[in-house]
């Protein structure tokens, strides 16, 4: 038993990886955001689809389900559009800092979404996490269109686990995942086609970006998706929300390794990053600490 819940936190560990690799290879593809999210979710709905269909798993739905998946399937696309957007703009460890922010944008919306209370020390967790930022951002002006769209990657990825939430207590994580990669696949699909984005040049890539996009639909979306949902199966909510929180650390220095002088900050974004990464940590103990305080209660 000892050595299965060892190999899973690996698992674990090995997933948070490859999700702060997502970034890198959005820095190393060519391409620009639109047509790269384009091809990550064409591709990854394949492979997903691919995985049911040998798993014969159930498909049908009703219409109001489906057109939940379609809401979140959109709000995916547009958070993978501005998160790819931002590294454009500036690079993968402003991008991975900024989105840090995430947990606490969805700490606002989940009194809105679900109806309950505003937890005070998670506003106060809120107010240091804006402190963090305006460190970076008075430090790395330049950055300024690549913070905001990673600002905006940050609520749109909060709004996504808010809204997606509801659909994992009832739906297998594949099928979900399925449907909302292709009903964002089909939204950026009725753009491009309206605005006339789909040419030749749209479909000719480098050979280096056709090898990067499968790593980043197969490993980083359809492998990732599903693997993470079953991980968490076996380890404690605690452990795995502590080994998320390191996907940015793990992104960063990845991005210092593959792309070397292009990442390289001044200490004060760092100072600016690392006082938002401890407030994402410090919000995650407590929520796990008073979880447990209320577990322990009810069965006394």
């Amino acid at each position: 038993m000892r050595n299965d819940k060892l190999l899973n936190y690996l698992h674990l560990h090995f997933i948070v990886f490859i999700w702060g690799f997502t970034a890198v290879l959005g820095a190393l593809i060519s391409l620009e955001a639109i047509p790269l999210v384009w091809y990550r979710m064409l591709l990854a709905t394949g492979f997903i689809f691919i995985f049911i269909s040998i798993r014969k798993e159930k498909l049908r739905f009703s219409r109001k389900t489906l057109l939940g998946f379609c809401l979140a399937g959109l709000i995916i696309a547009l958070h993978w559009l501005t998160f790819f957007g931002a590294i454009k703009a500036s690079n993968v460890s402003v991008t991975l800092a900024v989105l840090s922010t995430g947990a606490f944008f969805a700490s606002l919306l989940e009194p809105i979404l679900y109806g309950r209370k505003i937890i005070i020390y998670e506003v106060l967790f809120g107010l240091v996490a804006v402190v963090g930022l305006y460190v970076i951002f008075d430090v790395e002006g330049s950055y300024t269109t690549g913070i905001l769209l990673a600002l905006a990657s940050a609520f749109l990825s909060a709004l996504f686990s808010v809204i997606n939430g509801k659909f994992a207590l009832q739906h297998k994580a594949s099928v979900i995942s399925f449907y909302e990669l292709m009903f964002g696949v089909l939204g950026i699909t009725v753009y491009l086609a309206f605005a006339g984005k789909f040419n030749s040049k749209f479909f000719i890539l480098k050979p280096t970006d056709w090898v990067y996009l499968v790593v980043l639909a197969s490993a980083c979306t359809a492998y990732a998706f599903i693997a993470s949902v079953h991980v968490m199966k076996w380890i404690s909510p605690y452990t795995v929300m502590l080994t998320i929180n390191l996907e940015p650390v793990y992104g960063i220095i990845l991005a210092l390794l593959v792309l070397g002088d292009s990442e390289n900050m001044s200490p004060q974004f760092y100072y600016g990053a690392g006082i938002i990464l401890i407030t994402v940590v410090a919000n995650g103990i407590i929520k796990v600490t008073q979880q447990r305080k209320r577990r322990r209660l009810a069965d006394t």
